[in-house]
């Protein structure tokens, strides 16, 4: 079983630009300890932007897409040196490991990253992973990395996630305002008063609760919690409530209903009418092309696409068998999503 834990941008990165290094010197201390318990440990880690920014002599994220790209290539070095030299004295490796959405939406690169994952797990290093912000666009991003390490997560079938801000947890309202009180249960996260983004990170609690919430739609335990402190990652992981806890919500699913789930990217969405849903949902078999009402999207074979029932609710998704114009004309005959390439949620 693994754990992953993801440090946000201001856990990691301090007021002047420089690596927080007392932060992560605690909490390399502690996934040490988690890995000599013989459990691996990948880190979700922000940062780079931010580090990077000094050398372009600004304090907060520039809009300009070549500008952050460019203080990431800056800073992911500085990023990667930084958990170097706090696991170090855990006797441990940092290895780097950079992803884009298109990593985790094309299968083959999405098998291939959890074998490199699980190699690392074997000779007990410890993946430091981020997004590939210099080389991915708005197409292929994550949008932040509280996303990524529910990814991840699902990719290594994490036992727990961990995702560390500057906070206890979520909050009935903001952090500070009069009458907020700390929700120890993720079920209630919706009701908070979700604050956004800081200065120099793209999260915020909203991320977290929806990251979250995939996760354990996944079947994986979630925690929000403070990352700053001489005592948080191990009693987290030994079950010690602190945060705010998410209780898995989803049964076991095979491996590539999982990929297929969280990780390909929809393409457009069938509608389709109450006897092809009672098929697809009640008696397991391939939606027919003839169910189908209408199509959403410009999508081909071998895309990802929902499928929404009379109500308007998505109900499953799957991989399309059919580009979108001939799954519109209703052939008889033709399977539009079969049903060992779709997973109903």
């Amino acid at each position: 079983m693994t754990v992953v834990v993801k440090l946000g941008t201001s856990l990691v990165v301090g007021p002047g630009g420089a690596p927080r290094r007392s932060v992560l010197r605690r909490r390399a201390g502690e996934i040490g300890a988690v890995v000599r318990g013989g459990e691996p440990v990948v880190v979700v880690s922000s940062g780079a932007i931010a580090l990077g920014l000094p050398y372009l002599g600004l304090t907060r994220r520039p809009r300009a897409v070549p500008k952050l790209q460019a203080a990431s290539a800056l800073g992911q070095a500085r990023l990667q040196r930084a958990w170097e030299l706090a696991l170090a004295p855990e006797g441990l490796h940092a290895a780097q490991i950079l992803l884009t959405a298109g990593d985790v939406a094309d299968r083959a690169a999405y098998v291939n990253a959890g074998n490199v994952l699980r190699a690392l797990f074997a000779l007990e290093a410890v993946p430091i992973v981020n997004e590939n912000d210099a080389t991915a666009t708005d197409e292929i991003t994550f949008g932040d990395n509280d996303a990524l390490a529910a990814y991840v997560a699902v990719l290594v079938r994490a036992r727990l996630l961990v995702l560390l801000t500057e906070v206890e947890g979520v909050h009935t309202l903001a952090p500070g305002t009069p009458g907020a009180e700390l929700l120890a249960e993720g079920s209630a996260a919706r009701l908070a008063v979700l604050e956004g983004a800081s200065g120099l990170g793209r999260g915020g609690m909203r991320s977290k609760v929806l990251a979250a919430e995939m996760a354990a739609a996944a079947g994986i335990p979630t925690v929000i919690a403070a990352g700053d402190g001489e005592s948080v990652l191990e009693p987290i992981a030994a079950g010690e409530p602190r945060g705010t806890r998410f209780h898995p919500q989803g049964g076991e699913l095979p491996a590539y209903k999982l990929w297929l789930r969280f990780g390909k990217k929809v393409g457009g969405r069938l509608h389709v009418d109450e006897g092809a849903r009672r098929a697809v949902v009640r008696e397991g078999r391939s939606l027919l092309a003839v169910g189908v009402e209408s199509c959403d999207g410009r999508f081909e074979a071998g895309d990802a696409v929902e499928l929404v029932g009379p109500d308007g609710a998505p109900f499953a998704k799957g991989i399309a068998g059919a580009a979108a114009a001939e799954i519109a004309e209703r052939p008889r005959g033709l399977e539009a999503v079969h049903r060992d390439r779709l997973v109903v949620y």
